[in-house]
């Protein structure tokens, strides 16, 4: 029987905490007590989970004596000053935040890939969660590495913007609703509705936004491939939910689409949904609420026989969040 743990959610009343909750009750998650913590604007709330209630709290000296287990989804200022109070009081930290994701002390988890790296045996540490982004690109990616190793990844994303939060799903609705009306866009750069807009995060020199960097880096350490040459260009669309990626990938050695499918469909975490002249592919309003990477259109360049297309679409508030960090928590605690 698994033991039951104490578990604190920072920014629990937000989309990725909620959908934490909504996880932690739909995999019977064993609950001893939950602390949620959120704004001074949430005090007096209550959070049912599994039969109870709990009240919101906010985070102050001592908040996390006693808990085995924390999960961080409140922004990289609040993890970078919380979550070491987190472990020092003898919990995991599972950040969400990119807080500490590239720094070299920090391991950087997607169960499926690297989960090795934390087992039953680990300490209480830091482990951080990937961007959203990343996480489904890399669960398309490790059995292709395992299998046919990797030269070179491309990859072009058209991201929901439920990732940028309930301000960004917000706005989405507020425009379309009155869709005839002029907007003044509040989270993103430009009006979202009827458009796409070439810019996730703020810009550097090299003329790449922070999503991309995040992308190329997150996907290097977390493949353990420090030399794989990866480039990301990254997009907004008006999707609700659920993100959806074009990617290009460059094998070691040339192989056969039936051996490509097969892999991948022996992967642990990947459905393939690849019937093109049917129209039959992933789609992220049928990706959204669900659980795995969904991998489709998989076909060979004409001019590289190495070179491998495929469209790859997951939910980014669960696998690319919430779920990730889930299952981060069960491989410490009951793998």
């Amino acid at each position: 029987m698994k033991r039951k743990l104490k578990v604190g959610v920072v920014g629990a009343t937000g989309m990725v905490g909620q959908t934490f909750m909504k996880l932690l009750e739909e995999r019977s998650f064993p609950i001893q007590e939950l602390r949620p913590f959120a704004s001074e604007n949430s005090l007096g709330k209550k959070i049912d989970l599994q039969g109870a209630s709990w009240p919101v709290q906010v985070l102050k000296e001592g908040c996390f004596d006693g808990l085995d287990l924390v999960f961080f989804s409140s922004g990289d200022d609040i993890s970078k000053e919380w979550a070491p109070k987190a472990v020092k009081a003898g919990a995991f930290a599972v950040d969400n935040s990119a807080a500490f994701r590239m720094d070299p002390n920090t391991v950087l988890v997607v169960p499926e890939v690297n989960g090795n790296l934390v087992t039953k045996d680990s300490k209480p540490q830091i482990i951080a969660n990937p961007n959203c982004s990343t996480i489904q690109l890399v669960v398309a990616l490790k059995p292709l590495l395992d299998k046919f190793g990797l030269e070179e990844v491309r990859v072009s994303t058209y991201q929901a913007v439920s990732g940028a939060g309930q301000g960004g799903y917000d706005e989405l609705m507020e425009q379309t609703s009155n869709h005839k009306d002029d907007h003044q866009p509040k989270t993103f750069p430009h009006t979202i509705l009827f458009n796409c807009i070439p810019q996730i995060g703020s810009f550097n020199d090299e003329g790449y936004c922070s999503e991309e960097v995040k992308i190329m880096k997150e996907t290097r350490k977390i493949l353990g491939q420090d030399k794989l040459k990866v480039s990301a260009f990254t997009v907004r669309i008006p999707a609700l939910n659920a993100h959806s990626e074009s990617v290009w990938v460059t094998l070691n050695k040339e192989v056969s689409r039936d051996q490509i499918m097969a892999t991948l469909s022996e992967f642990k975490g990947i459905v393939l949904q690849d019937d093109p002249k049917k129209s039959v592919y992933p789609l992220a309003r049928d990706v959204s609420g669900k659980d795995p990477v969904y991998v489709g259109r998989v076909h060979r360049d004409p001019e590289n026989p190495k070179m491998w297309l495929m469209w790859v679409v997951s939910d980014n508030i669960r696998k690319g969040a919430a779920l990730n960090g889930i299952q981060i928590a069960e491989q410490i605690f009951f793998s």
